[in-house]
């Protein structure tokens, strides 16, 4: 992802350098950002590339940096992952906050006070801890579905690239249109100048929608949360594990003769069955989804459902989804439970 690094911004701050480095950062390396999925065999997710959550916080960073020239603004959006446990998302699942995916976001700032080197650099700059504990102050790191942000910016052009929706030249094209500009109430946001690049993005974005929600995505998810509960319950790992790394974790299980078997399954999983009802036999299960999506600013125009029709009519057949069918997943490979 550091390609996309020196797109955000010619060159990597001295500053961001020094709390990329910091431990809190460092252990988002072992992080990813597909939440488990990539453990999987599912199509879409066999082949994908490495994208950690500190490659997006740190993409963030310089996104933010780039556009706002503040400090205070780009270390919110480093640090706004920081407190992310291991497969993100899926411990949403694992506290029943699969629609939101919110309860996770919780304790930022308690993190990084109790982290020495983060609390030596905050002196160091001059910055103080309740500048950047919050990236949701900011309309330019954070803001409200469906306007574009740093954070929803990052991840989308990072996974355009990873799931091969797209190629560089595209992805460069839509981030060097972009400028800051207003939104309906007036609050800064990122605006594209160019109505083709605004309606290319959008379209992109959605495309990376559907995968968010896909049947795979959704049952990949909620099956490894059902494993971590299964290994909280057992004594397999401890709460506190959950915020250490990936291959930490991922040992733990595979060290117990219950959960070992069973995560080897999870990542033989490479076919979804589905049905209407539910079947007598066989673990089937039922997930709903948080629709993530983005409608951007055309300088001008508006938002891109306003003017371009054809988004308009499959923003809103993606927004009429329906997740009533029941799932079960079929798996591959030798030795897998």
């Amino acid at each position: 992802m550091d390609q996309l690094w020196s797109l955000y911004h010619a060159e990597i701050p001295e500053f961001l350098r020094d709390f990329s480095a910091t431990p809190p950062m460092e252990r988002l390396k072992q992080v990813g950002m597909n939440c488990g999925c990539e453990y999987t065999r599912f199509p879409r997710f066999a082949d994908i590339g490495p994208y950690s959550r500190y490659d997006h916080s740190l993409g963030v960073a310089l996104i933010v940096w780039h556009f706002t020239g503040s400090r205070e603004q780009a270390l919110a959006g480093l640090f706004h992952d920081v407190s992310t446990p291991v497969f993100a998302h899926v411990v949403d699942f694992l506290n029943g906050d699969y629609l939101r995916q919110e309860s996770t976001e919780a304790g930022t700032e308690a993190y990084l006070a109790d982290s020495p080197e983060i609390s030596a650099l905050l002196a160091k700059y001059r910055i103080a801890l309740s500048d950047i504990s919050d990236y949701h102050r900011y309309p330019i790191a954070d803001n409200d579905v469906p306007a574009l942000s740093a954070d929803r910016l990052e991840y989308t052009l990072g996974n355009l690239l990873n799931y091969g929706f797209a190629d560089f030249e595209s992805v460069e094209a839509m981030y060097r249109d972009l400028t800051v500009g207003k939104d309906e109430a007036g609050r800064p946001e990122l605006v594209f100048r160019t109505p083709e690049l605004a309606a290319a993005f959008a379209e992109s974005a959605l495309r990376n929608s559907k995968v968010y929600v896909a049947d795979e995505d959704r049952f990949a998810m909620q099956s490894l949360a059902d494993l971590l509960k299964l290994a909280l319950e057992r004594g397999t790992v401890t709460r506190k594990d959950l915020w250490t790394t990936e291959p930490a974790v991922i040992a733990l299980l595979e060290r117990d003769p219950v959960c070992g078997p069973l995560w080897r399954r999870f990542c033989g999983y490479s076919r979804i069955l589905r049905s209407p009802e539910r079947p007598d036999a066989g673990e089937w299960v039922r997930v709903d989804a948080k629709k993530r999506y983005i409608d951007p600013l055309a300088s001008g125009l508006g938002r891109v459902s306003r003017w371009d029709g054809d988004f308009r009519r499959e923003l809103e057949a993606f927004q009429q989804l329906d997740f009533s069918r029941w799932l079960r997943a079929e798996t591959v490979g030798p030795g897998i439970a």
